[in-house]
């Protein structure tokens, strides 16, 4: 049997983002959302897709991400886990972001 896969990349605006926090290690973490819009093929008609995505980014990826704001547009990849062992709500856990339209924030 092959190993399961999980992988995402998604393209999307930030709608919000939380502050800068560390984990009791210093490892830097911020949580944030995105909103997508796209229109998709499915069973071969066009269909417009609109979705929320909780995310999280740690590391050098949430010092990156830190001076975005609202409305930035950015290009995630990533793989999806629980919130918590409470929550089965999938998360974005950030691995790799890419600023759309030319946006440097503060890099």
């Amino acid at each position: 049997m092959k190993e399961p896969q999980n992988q995402l990349t998604i393209t999307g605006s930030i709608i919000e983002l939380a502050q800068l926090r560390h984990t009791p290690a210093g490892v830097p973490v911020l949580n944030f959302r995105i909103a997508h819009a796209s229109e998709q093929i499915e069973a071969g008609l066009p269909r417009k897709v609109e979705c929320e995505l909780q995310a999280v980014a740690l590391g050098q990826t949430a010092l990156l991400l830190r001076g975005a704001k609202p409305g930035d547009g950015v290009r995630l990849s990533g793989f999806l886990a629980a919130k918590s062992t409470q929550s089965m709500q999938p998360v974005l856990h950030v691995e790799r972001i890419e600023f759309l339209e030319g946006m440097n924030h503060g890099v």
